[in-house]
């Protein structure tokens, strides 16, 4: 794509610079149309670029940002809970913003599926037919979301997981790499699915579970796994 355009295309500003920043980066790079106008990061971080991309401002200057631009992506990671993407989403609303919708051309969205606003579907994943992923949820490398999957706001299914068909994950959950969920199981708002877990029984809200079969191992209230 030659220089002029991609002055063109319609600028985003991403919110957050840290590795999720980057690897979304190559995403909108790769998907090709987005502009990358900046990134918002904490104040001591301002004088370096993110791949390249410079960094123009803290959260405090969201409301400016938002009255020059139109296109915001949250781009802090999630291990957990979702609470400063969240937190960092709110302010994104509150100043006006809007959230567009990023996906891999090496990815696989069936026609068949939707696909909410801020979601970002990384390369390699897999969203199947029928399936439902709500809005600001992080598909990333190389996971699936099968047929009549439903995955609320705020997820993040993270590399190589497999949410299979009929599976109904509730808001702000988190289903961990290599993570496995059987056919028609549903997890509880705040669930976090521990690396490699198998689940095989519905989950209660605000637990981490682990293991294989997973088993529930203590509340989920701001838990790094």
């Amino acid at each position: 794509m030659n220089k002029e355009t991609i002055r063109n295309l319609p600028p985003v500003i991403l919110v957050g610079g840290g590795g999720h920043c980057r690897s979304l980066i190559d995403v909108i790079e790769a998907e090709g149309l987005l502009r990358i106008a900046g990134i918002v990061d904490l104040p001591e971080r301002q004088q370096e670029t993110v791949l390249g991309y410079p960094r123009i401002g803290g959260d405090d200057d969201l409301p400016s940002l938002a009255r020059k631009y139109s296109y915001f992506l949250i781009a802090a990671g999630q291990v957990g809970l979702p609470t400063l993407r969240e937190q960092l989403g709110r302010k994104v609303t509150e100043a006006g913003g809007k959230f567009p919708t990023v996906r891999s051309p090496f990815a696989r969205v069936s026609t068949h599926a939707t696909i909410g606003h801020g979601t970002a579907v990384f390369h390699q994943a897999v969203v199947n037919a029928a399936a439902a992923v709500g809005c600001n949820v992080i598909v990333n490398t190389a996971a699936l979301v099968e047929h009549d999957a439903r995955v609320g706001d705020w997820c993040h299914i993270s590399t190589g997981a497999r949410v299979n068909g009929g599976c109904k994950l509730g808001p702000r959950c988190f289903v961990g790499s290599g993570a496995v969920l059987r056919e028609g199981v549903n997890l509880g708002e705040g669930t976090i699915i521990g690396c490699g877990a198998v689940v095989i029984e519905d989950t209660e809200p605000f637990g981490v579970y682990v293991g294989n079969p997973a088993r529930r191992i203590k509340d989920s209230v701001e838990s790094r796994i």
